[in-house]
């Protein structure tokens, strides 16, 4: 059975982040983030993260577009014009058009352990949670 688990890049020592993903085991990386080039992003920028997580764990790095909301749907929310409940209906939706489940099972069903690399922070909930319920329970 597939292991997923969730992890922000935000709020979160580069040492705690990488002994999570040993901890869990983890083969996969998946970020999921719309934005992850800005120097706002730290040690979990794009092209730092892929080496770190290969050289420090052995596990795959992959950012995955078709899993991250649109620009218009995240702006919503974080400018809190869109309360949760709407943003993660409007998100599902849009992984339900993107034909999100059959992607999954043809790009990560492989892997044991994925972490599904989002940007919650202690105010303010991640895509991930949404994505990672579907998994759970469906789409």
């Amino acid at each position: 059975m597939q292991h997923i688990f969730l992890l922000s890049a935000y709020e979160i020592t580069a040492s705690a982040f990488f002994q999570k993903l040993k901890q869990e085991r983890t083969d996969l990386v998946l970020d999921i983030r719309l934005n992850n080039t800005s120097q706002l992003c730290g040690f979990t920028k794009e092209k730092d993260l892929s080496f770190f997580v290969s050289q420090l764990t052995g596990a795959a790095y992959i950012h995955d577009l078709d899993f991250a909301p649109t620009k218009q749907l995240l702006d919503g929310y974080i400018k809190e014009h869109l309360p949760w409940d709407e943003y993660a209906t409007a998100y599902l939706k849009l992984l339900n058009q993107r034909h999100g489940e059959r992607l999954w099972e043809e790009r990560y069903k492989k892997y044991g352990s994925v972490c599904l690399l989002g940007t919650g922070t202690k105010k303010r909930r991640s895509h991930n949670e949404v994505l990672l319920d579907v998994l759970q329970n469906g789409f």
